[in-house]
């Protein structure tokens, strides 16, 4: 009987394609809607907490001055003596990176730019998650000494040397010439939007003693050892800076101290909150296509009606009469899931290469959508079925 009533449904969705299409273009919509928002939102998660973790992994960021309103408008500085400290003293550090960044004109060859200047020592490597493609690191005597070598990102490399082999090749920074030694690989924007391939890193004393001119340190890096608790270290960093600062007890910190951990938790459940309203948005659709299947199945149950009473008359019980409408809802939502859902991959393909976020296929999503769809088709079907199945056989074969 089952198959008997596909068979039926089919024929009569053929019978009337255009309005089988349109009946079932909410599902579709809703649908897709659902599925695209819900997987572009998730894209766009990865790909900000990628961002974010490649600033580096468990790392405390701390500078200088408060990053809430009304904190102190010149806060003291740190010093390299401020690192060691840190780097002695505390438990849990797998890195401590001092740094200090300018900007400068960089020429070579007749091509100039302004360019980021990063000084800092070589567990910046680490704190940063940075390695080379080519070259070498700076060797101890180079940071001591402040020689004037440097690394360059990808974009320096590709702006200023082309299809040159920098190593050993000069590179000028205002009136400071500097070796290059080695290229890093390509990091793209950092979650704070740099474009951290656009630098060029020195060793921290040769950017202090020949372009900033002082010897203090703008920010620390601290890399967490992934044994210890973040907020541990992270309390017990802002005691000793504390210390250090002689800030006495009940006066604001004058440092600020950023860690990335938190920073990717509170992007992520942002995302997904936003994610999961705008999806709970887009269901609505799905509704309205629900409706729009019970608004044409009552029309069908209108027309057919002397067709229902034939049935009837010839044997057909109530329940088969209820069967072959509420399969009929059912195929129709099926189809327009099936549509929908297709519909959803092609768009979250253009919409990833478009927007630059890895593209997603999440099978739990795509099934909850057809079970849904499909509930929706039993749903709003029932009551035409049940309407066509509780005709009296008399009367609706007197019907015109």
């Amino acid at each position: 009987m089952l198959s008997a009533s596909v068979v039926l449904a089919i024929r009569e969705i053929r019978r009337h394609l255009l309005r089988s299409l349109l009946t079932v273009l909410g599902i579709i919509i809703g649908v897709a809607a659902v599925i695209v928002i819900v997987t572009v939102g998730r894209g766009a998660t990865v790909k900000i907490v990628k961002q974010v973790s490649e600033l580096g992994a468990n790392l405390l960021i701390v500078e200088p001055g408060r990053l809430r309103m009304g904190g102190t408008e010149n806060p003291p500085p740190f010093h390299i003596q401020d690192v060691e400290a840190v780097r002695s003293q505390l438990r849990g550090v797998r890195a401590v990176a001092p740094q200090v960044r300018t900007a400068v004109v960089a020429v070579r060859s007749g091509i100039n730019r302004r360019v980021s200047v990063d000084g800092v020592t070589d567990e910046y490597l680490i704190a940063q998650s940075c390695t080379l493609a080519s070259g070498r690191r700076f060797t101890p005597e180079e940071e001591e000494l402040g020689k004037t070598v440097c690394l360059i990102g990808a974009e320096i490399r590709r702006s200023f040397f082309r299809d040159e082999d920098p190593l050993g090749k000069p590179i000028k920074l205002e009136d400071l010439v500097c070796e290059v030694v080695g290229v890093l690989t390509a990091r793209g924007q950092s979650g704070f939007g740099d474009d951290r391939d656009s630098t060029i890193v020195l060793p921290l004393k040769a950017v202090q003693r020949r372009l900033s001119g002082n010897r203090e340190v703008q920010t620390i890096l601290i890399a967490v050892d992934p044994t210890y608790l973040t907020a541990d270290l992270k309390s017990s960093l802002t005691s000793l800076l504390r210390e250090r600062r002689r800030l006495a007890t009940g006066t604001p910190d004058n440092f600020s101290i950023t860690d990335t951990k938190q920073i990717i938790d509170a992007v992520s459940g942002v995302s997904k909150a936003m994610t999961a309203l705008l999806g709970a948005v887009a269901a609505v659709s799905l509704l309205v296509g629900g409706i729009g299947i019970m608004n044409v199945m009552l029309v069908s149950v209108t027309e057919r009606t002397r067709e229902i009473g034939i049935r009837m008359a010839i044997g057909a019980v109530p329940r088969d009469v209820l069967l072959q409408f509420l399969v009929e809802a059912m195929i129709l939502a099926c189809l327009g899931s099936v549509a929908g859902i297709t519909f959803a991959l092609i768009c979250n393909l253009l919409l990833a290469s478009i927007l630059t976020i890895p593209f997603l296929f999440d099978p739990w999503i795509n099934l909850a959508s057809f079970l849904f769809s499909l509930f929706l088709g039993i749903g709003f079907g029932y009551f035409p079925a049940r309407r066509a199945a509780t005709l009296n056989p008399i009367e609706a074969l007197r019907h015109e």
